[in-house]
């Protein structure tokens, strides 16, 4: 199977390194100084304790590329649009591309892009960062893919891509309710985004002290009631179930949004709190612990440059 990620950072290149150890054929749609170090040194992923160095074909142009079988599209959100644009070389007409963003609207962006037809939500649970140019560091003990058609149902195509991730050791599986699953991600997600930013604190601390786990609380909340007004069916439970997940993560796990944060990029922050912000305004119900980490956080939306 040819697969091409788009967007070989953290989660993209983790992912595309097992597939690769695992007999596939991966290429990097890659840019800037972690693009020509991948091309000097090959990328290397640490995880586990030990190092993997992978010579992959890896280019800034789609055409060098190819079309492929399978595209993991992991870009962050800010990227979507231009992304999805430039990666069009990569679809053909029984290409999958396999949306893995932290936000619930890819599908809908994407679709006029690259075609409707052609798009498979995901999920993706892992933690991994590039901790510089070339060189990816895997954090979490797991790696774990959801996949399913944008209509539900059973899928051949989604079931031989999670047959191939499974085979790499990502623990995958199919979904035949993946608007379901995506929010249940972006529930999680976006309260774990906010409180590691807002607090600058591994999730650990934050859920040991009573008033700052209790804000997390809220954000996983207003985030709940975000996805209820626009029709999903989350379960009852879905608050105490994210909160019992993230009770389980270890101590010092932060998000991508924190860690850009932490290195002066720019944040997803209007895709993910902003997000919620603006379901509940289009609803009529107020989001107050998502607009305090909007606000507290307004100033480095944009990166370094916004900080002068």
């Amino acid at each position: 199977m040819k697969i091409a990620v788009v967007g070989a950072g953290g989660v993209g290149a983790s992912f595309g390194a097992l597939l690769a150890e695992a007999g596939n054929e991966v290429v990097l749609l890659a840019r800037g100084p972690h693009l020509e170090a991948i091309r000097s040194n090959g990328l290397t992923v640490a995880r586990a304790g030990r190092e993997t160095v992978l010579r992959l074909g890896a280019s800034d142009n789609a055409a060098d590329l190819g079309v492929a079988d399978v595209v993991l599209f992991t870009v962050k959100l800010w990227s979507t649009e231009d992304a999805g644009t430039a990666s069009r070389p990569l679809v053909g007409p029984d290409t999958m591309v396999v949306i893995l963003q932290n936000g619930v609207d890819g599908i809908a962006r994407l679709g006029p892009i690259l075609g409707a037809d052609r798009l498979i939500g995901g999920v993706a649970q892992i933690s991994a960062v590039i901790e510089r140019p070339g060189r990816v560091v895997h954090r979490s003990p797991f790696a774990r893919i959801i996949a399913g058609e944008p209509s539900g149902g059973p899928s051949r195509r989604v079931d031989e891509f999670v047959a191939a991730c499974n085979a790499a050791g990502i623990e995958a599986r199919a979904s035949e309710a993946i608007t379901v699953d995506l929010w249940d991600k972006f529930v999680f997600i976006v309260a774990l985004s906010g409180a590691t930013s807002l607090f600058r604190a591994p999730i650990g601390p934050i859920l040991a002290d009573d008033e700052t786990r209790d804000f997390v609380v809220r954000l996983v909340e207003e985030a709940v009631m975000a996805g209820r007004a626009e029709g999903i069916d989350l379960p009852p439970d879905q608050v105490d179930r994210t909160m019992a997940f993230m009770a389980s993560l270890p101590e010092d796990m932060r998000a991508s949004m924190a860690h850009d944060l932490e290195q002066g990029n720019r944040l997803e922050l209007p895709w993910l709190s902003g997000h919620v912000m603006a379901l509940g305004e289009r609803h009529g119900f107020d989001t107050p612990a998502h607009r305090a980490v909007a606000l507290a956080l307004k100033l480095h939306v944009s990166g370094s440059q916004a900080r002068g």
